[in-house]
């Protein structure tokens, strides 16, 4: 497949909007630590802590979401320079660890979406009635 610089070029919307998305995670968790500690600092809640902890984790997974995208982003821009000034083996390596550094980011995502799923679910449990699901 001969590498143009449009190919990697493609990857450049797709990558924005998921480093939007990973910073609009990353405020809202943010936020909510801020909440959390506040009220822990007031009450020394066992439970607020072991939630301040686990979010912490999933602080830590986002900015590994957020970096590893951002590599994607700079690898695709070394990619169109490497086509550019026509070294083409360089160009499709470079372009395959840029797609997989992307992969590993939205890999990361779906582990940081599942743990908030958990999060959430356990949460829903206080409030449902009976235990029902």
């Amino acid at each position: 497949m001969q590498l143009t610089l449009s190919i990697p070029a493609l990857l450049f919307p797709a990558i924005s909007l998921s480093m939007l998305a990973y910073n609009a995670r990353y405020l809202a968790i943010a936020a909510l630590i801020r909440q959390l500690h506040q009220k822990f600092q007031e009450t020394a809640s066992p439970a607020l802590g072991l939630q301040v902890k686990k979010l912490r984790l999933r602080l830590s997974i986002i900015k590994n979401m957020q970096a590893v995208a951002i590599l994607s982003f700079l690898f695709a821009v070394v990619t169109m320079f490497l086509i550019y000034i026509e070294l083409e083996f360089w160009a499709n390596l470079v372009f395959g660890i840029s797609l997989l550094a992307l992969m590993i980011s939205l890999i990361l995502s779906l582990i940081e979406v599942q743990l908030s799923t958990k999060a959430l679910s356990i949460q829903l449990e206080d409030i449902t009635p009976d235990g029902q699901k």
